[in-house]
């Protein structure tokens, strides 16, 4: 019996050490240039037989990613534990070695969330993130550039107090050119004391994970102990080790004015409904007070928490003229959650009265109404398929989960105000198009390759159980007839909506054209906005105006012209991948290193490039008033053109024969989409229909049986950034 006990506590004491992952150490070395070099070359190539006879020498297109997290952030950190399917910590150098080895790309940026980034962190993170520059050779030409950033995220509880969530990437690198401590919003406290208490708990549950989860439940109660700092002091007089906080757009640039340094300020995750509330409408980031287009360059119109591009008319929950919610009811495109609260109420009216169930799927249907962010926390003890598809976008490719049309990249272009502008010149989003991966596990550049659910997408490998069982712990009766009045304050990971696992891709990227490889470059690629974003595959994309100048001018331009403009647009689909590494990417990592971080699965492209089966064009004319209806002015598609199936891409040329008349000005984008394959979560929440079109049975991506990630054919795309046309 003794020996037993020493050989518990033996195994208690090893439990309770500390991750070695956590270890922030840089593997894998410098690429070869020569590879480099006939991989710009091909491009090259490729271009030049599309184009048959190039005008100019093009610039080199450059893929990364500026949107990465590690286990620095909060929601990095959970997910890293047994309960989530975590393997262990994912620090910065893991970025790193994945971007060079891995993914192969060009840049990325580091973002961890601001308002859980301890100052040692920050700190850590900013020396590994040096070490990976340094590692990258001639600072003109390097092999990789990595970006340090932030981000700031912030999501109020109804649509009056969200503004959302932002990165913050910095120009330069070195302790001079970057803030001393990131710039929090001041929210997720509400959430530190929680998890904290949850992992108390869930460590004498799995004893055998004892010190991942005391690591995490410490890290929670220093969070927590952090003293904000003080109000109304330069941002450079600030003490190091507080929390600096900005609760909304204007206080962030006030802070970022005092700082001083150039930075990039991309929203993301716009129309994603699980910390937006309804209601929100990104109108609210054009007030004067708050809006700044200097910054405000570049927006995320995808990641791998799906596509927030299209606009759509319909919504969750419609509003009266006094501000009172109506649940409206479903149509053939959209199924509100509200209206389906009321048919899950119907479902359980047994032997009712009918006046009296009728009453409680009234109830249900304004309670549902009534939650900003969590609607099926009416009927908490609801399985996920009595919700069916409600709140989804159901013609839109990978889209967000519970989408919001109000906050999409369409509706956001429409846009236009003149309240406090010079005559002439209306205050609008000139926004240039990336995409990101938006992933917690340091791995920049996921979506190389539609494989390995885990290792792609922010889903967890196990169905989260835990997390049922703390939602369900955690509701209260208020009525024996109605299980809940939802908690309109809720934000945070505890009662989330578990379809959402349905909703998680792997990630996009963003393209630069390039006037090199360079820190320097890839920058004034990004503040040209000569920049576009892809699903995930690389695919080569052009979009040039060619009468607005002596030579033709890039995507992200912006002119001024009466005549019709004239545009041409050209596409090569991306390379069909290999499986398993390249040699190169054997040969730079351990293979316990390239186990762990790439799952043995590179990005290893084939000699055979994907067809592009259409070009599609988007106009959008934005508003002239503020209260002119914005979906007449969003033609999606304005012009569809159909593509040759050629490996060897797509090439068009269009005008717009009515600009000069319609005394509008106009932008213009190009959507290029590849041939159908097999995407991961492709076909979201695989909902079934009858024969009149209501949705009746719906397949979840989650838990057992869903390894493979549910893979059904997709158009992966790119999207340039537009060019804005206004009128002389």
């Amino acid at each position: 019996m003794r020996r037993i006990g020493i050989v518990f506590v033996a195994a208690f004491a090893l439990a309770c050490g500390p991750d070695a992952h956590w270890e922030d150490t840089i593997e894998g070395p410098q690429r070869d240039p020569a590879q480099r070099a006939a991989a710009a070359e091909a491009q090259a190539r490729d271009y030049e037989a599309l184009v048959r006879a190039p005008a100019i020498k093009p610039k080199a297109i450059l893929f990364g990613d500026l949107h990465v997290h590690s286990s620095y952030s909060w929601d990095g950190f959970l997910f890293t534990l047994p309960m989530v399917g975590g393997n262990g910590a994912h620090p910065p150098a893991d970025a790193c070695d994945f971007a060079r080895h891995c993914a192969n790309l060009d840049f990325f940026a580091l973002t961890d969330h601001a308002e859980t980034l301890l100052p040692e962190h920050w700190d850590a993170s900013r020396e590994s993130l040096r070490q990976c520059n340094a590692l990258a050779g001639d600072e003109a030409d390097p092999d990789l550039v990595a970006f340090t950033g932030f981000e700031w995220s912030q999501a109020g509880t109804s649509a009056e107090e969200h503004w959302g969530h932002r990165c913050l990437v910095f120009r330069g690198g070195e302790d001079g050119e970057l803030p001393a401590r990131p710039i929090s919003s001041g929210a997720k406290r509400s959430i530190h004391g929680e998890l904290g208490q949850m992992m108390s708990a869930v460590r004498w549950v799995q004893p055998g994970s004892f010190g991942a989860y005391t690591s995490f439940a410490d890290y929670v109660d220093r969070l927590n102990a952090r003293k904000v700092c003080p109000e109304g002091v330069d941002t450079r007089e600030l003490p190091l080790a507080c929390e600096e906080v900005a609760p909304t757009p204007a206080e962030l640039h006030e802070k970022l004015d005092q700082w001083g340094f150039d930075v990039l300020e991309i929203p993301h995750g716009t129309t994603w409904g699980t910390y937006t509330p309804v209601g929100s409408d990104v109108a609210r980031h054009l007030e004067p007070e708050v809006y700044d287009g200097t910054r405000m360059r570049l927006v995320e119109v995808m990641s791998g928490h799906g596509d927030s591009e299209p606009y759509r008319e319909w919504r969750p929950v419609e509003f009266g003229e006094e501000g009172e919610r109506v649940c409206p009811e479903p149509t053939v495109d959209f199924l509100p959650c509200c209206w389906q609260a009321g048919e899950i109420m119907r479902s359980r009216c047994g032997d009712l009265p009918e006046a009296e169930c009728e009453r409680r799927v009234a109830l249900a249907r304004t309670r549902a109404a009534q939650a900003n962010l969590r609607p099926h926390q009416v009927f908490p003890d609801a399985a996920m398929e009595e919700w069916l598809d409600c709140d989804q976008c159901r013609d839109c490719a990978k889209p967000s989960f519970s989408y919001r049309p109000r906050e999409s990249v369409q509706y956001a272009m429409a846009l236009s105000r003149s309240e406090g502008e010079p005559a002439g010149e209306p205050r609008r989003f000139r926004y240039g198009f990336v995409a990101s991966s938006d992933g917690h596990d340091a791995r920049p550049g996921t979506g190389y390759k539609q494989v390995d659910r885990a290792l792609m997408t922010d889903s967890v490998a196990e169905a989260p159980w835990l997390f049922a069982q703390i939602t369900a712990w955690r509701q209260r009766m208020d009525e024996p007839d109605m299980p809940l009045s939802p908690k309109r304050g809720r934000v945070g990971v505890m009662g989330s909506d578990l379809r959402v696992q349905s909703f998680l891709y792997p990630g996009g990227l963003a393209a630069v054209h390039a006037e090199g490889r360079s820190r320097e470059a890839i920058w004034q690629a990004m503040q040209r906005r000569e920049v576009y974003g892809t699903s995930g595959p690389r695919i080569l994309l052009w979009f040039d105006i060619l009468n607005a100048g002596d030579v033709p001018l890039p995507m992200g331009s912006e002119v001024r012209m009466n005549r019709a403009p004239r545009f041409s647009v050209r596409a090569l689909g991306s390379f069909e991948p290999k499986p398993g590494c390249p040699e190169s990417s054997l040969g730079a990592l351990s293979e316990e290193r390239l186990d762990r971080l790439c799952h043995g699965e590179c990005y290893h492209p084939s000699d055979t490039r994907r067809a592009i089966e259409a070009i599609e064009i988007v106009r959008i004319r934005p508003q002239r008033r503020a209260d002119e209806a914005v979906a007449p002015l969003i033609e999606d598609p304005w012009r569809r053109y159909e593509c040759q199936p050629d490996s060897r891409g797509c090439s068009i040329e269009f005008e717009d024969p009515e600009f000069a008349a319609s005394g509008r000005d106009a932008l213009y984008y190009a959507r290029a989409l590849e041939a159908p394959s097999l995407a991961i979560n492709g076909a979201n929440l695989r909902t079934e229909f009858d024969d009149e079109g209501n949705a009746v049975s719906i397949a979840p991506c989650m838990g057992p049986g869903s390894e493979d990630g549910c893979p059904a054919p997709v158009n992966e795309r790119a999207w340039s950034s537009p060019i804005f046309v206004d009128r002389l």
